[in-house]
């Protein structure tokens, strides 16, 4: 059974990323960002003022305590800026699986890579150092951004939930879900991220 350190400080990091724990010490660096209206149209999370940012953290820091997630910090050693926030969710240590999820990143670094090199940290720790078995990714189905990006990695679609979960706007957003299993990961490592090995 795999098990997950959400006591350590969690820090991971590569030529282009590093991914450090999510603290209200980032509020100030991420509320520039934060503040696009268009930047969660696709979460139920609200997070573009002051206020909703700091609640966004707390929830986030509360989570991580419950040992259910654990949130990072974002910082594009490219830009020498902090870019936005992503997470390990959604934690089942009995099922040897995990989620990653919760990602957003500023417009001015989205398409340049950056996610991409999010996503092998993230998976590779969970993989090759914490002996998790699967990793789960979603998305609202209208995000066909967030979808291509999910395929382009070598997720396998796994199907559709209809009205899955409420949003702030009162629609009900289905749901697309993703996989990639710890056997996958060599070849998928190899294939789809060469960049960074």
């Amino acid at each position: 059974m795999a098990k997950f350190p959400f006591e350590n400080p969690i820090l991971l990091e590569n030529y282009r990323v590093r991914l450090s724990p999510l603290s209200q010490e980032h509020h100030a660096d991420l509320l520039p960002i934060a503040m696009d209206q268009n930047l969660l149209l696709y979460s139920p999370s609200a997070i573009n003022s002051s206020e909703l940012l700091t609640n966004y953290i707390q929830a986030a820091i509360h989570r991580k305590e419950e040992k259910n997630s654990y949130a990072f910090a974002i910082f594009d050693k490219q830009a020498g800026r902090l870019a936005g926030s992503t997470r390990f969710g959604n934690v089942s240590e009995e099922n040897d699986r995990l989620e990653i999820g919760w990602t957003w990143i500023g417009p001015k670094f989205q398409g340049t890579g950056l996610n991409k090199a999010c996503k092998f940290l993230l998976l590779d720790f969970a993989f090759n150092h914490l002996g998790f078995e699967r990793v789960e990714l979603k998305s609202d189905a209208r995000n066909l951004r967030s979808r291509k990006a999910m395929e382009k990695i070598g997720a396998q679609y796994e199907g559709l939930l209809r009205h899955h979960v409420l949003m702030g706007d009162g629609h009900r957003r289905d749901t697309v879900y993703y996989s990639i299993l710890k056997r996958e990961w060599a070849r998928l490592k190899s294939e789809r991220f060469g960049e960074f090995l």
